[in-house]
């Protein structure tokens, strides 16, 4: 009897952890398409610093409420969200955070487009 109850129980955890590892390598599978589709949306550049920033390009600029990526507008935006969000007049120190990481990444990408720009410029003169 015991012999039986050993048998089933092991037989009943044998299923049960091909059915775990069936799911965790679909799981992968589709997290690793999802990260290929984000990579392949964007430059890889700046794919690599939405990674490192920790946010997208658009959720950046929908953070600063900025529609394209001019200097001035990013900077007056990120200037008023910054003392609007001042934990001194009663404002949320997880939203400044939240505005600075966005000015962060968009700042970074600007770069990147400005190093683009020159490369592009070194190309068309050889």
């Amino acid at each position: 009897m015991a012999k039986y109850l050993a048998q089933i129980i092991l037989v009943g955890a044998q299923v049960v952890g091909r059915a775990f590892m069936r799911a965790l390598r679909q799981e992968f599978a589709a997290s690793q398409a999802a990260a290929n589709a984000r990579g392949r949306a964007e430059r890889p550049q700046s794919a690599a610093a939405s990674r490192i920033i920790g946010i997208s390009l658009q959720e950046a600029q929908q953070i600063l409420n900025v529609s394209s990526l001019n200097p001035e507008e990013i900077q007056k935006n990120y200037d008023h969200l910054f003392k609007v969000n001042d934990k001194s007049v009663g404002g949320s120190f997880y939203l400044q955070s939240k505005v600075v990481r966005a000015k962060e990444r968009l700042d970074e990408e600007l770069r990147i487009q400005a190093k683009g720009d020159k490369e592009k410029g070194r190309k068309a003169e050889t």
